[in-house]
């Protein structure tokens, strides 16, 4: 009995420190609060074109590794710079889904905006739409030696002359013999 009356302050105090602790886990309204707040970067250009569910499982990706990183969310969400750790989270996990399967540049360069640029003709069907993509996705892998290679080139994409410019020309004119003609614009001072 004496035993037992000595070990209660030592559980009370271990009760206490395990009450006090920081939480491992985030809980389930936290998780969902942050993929509330991943829906402002539905905006950018790789993320536009995600079905709703096809954006349920990439905000879940995003989630699920800032909780690793960060277990403690009150912690997490007081912490100076948040919002860039959490942009640097999503464009991260962007470069990942890319580097798992290359055609998903059918995100960062959809068709209907190839199209309207005059890269690709109007009316495809999904199938020549597929191939086109394969295309583009065997020249970019053919070239880029990594991925952050790839996302450099697509961050200093600024030109029609650049080299994904090309490979959509290329791709283009090999599946539907549709020639892009790049106009030179010649600029003078006066």
């Amino acid at each position: 009995m004496k035993k037992i009356l000595l070990y209660l302050p030592l559980l009370a105090v271990a009760a206490v420190m395990l009450g006090c602790s920081p939480q491992a886990k985030w809980n389930h309204e936290q998780k969902r609060a942050m993929r509330e707040s991943l829906r402002q970067y539905r905006d950018m250009a790789y993320l536009q074109d995600l079905t709703d569910p096809e954006f349920v499982v990439f905000s879940d990706d995003v989630a699920v590794d800032l909780e690793n990183s960060y277990p403690v969310y009150t912690t997490f969400m007081q912490m100076d710079g948040v919002d860039d750790t959490v942009r640097m989270f999503v464009v991260t996990t962007i470069v990942e889904e890319l580097d798992a399967d290359a055609r998903n540049m059918r995100h960062l360069y959809p068709y209907r905006y190839l199209v309207s640029q005059g890269m690709l003709p109007d009316g495809l069907t999904h199938d020549q739409q597929t191939e086109f993509y394969k295309c583009l996705a065997q020249k970019v892998n053919g070239h880029y030696n990594t991925m952050n290679q790839f996302f450099n080139a697509i961050l200093a994409d600024t030109t029609d002359n650049s080299q994904l410019a090309q490979f959509q020309r290329q791709c283009a004119n090999d599946l539907f013999n549709w020639v892009v003609e790049v106009e030179e614009v010649e600029v003078t001072e006066e």
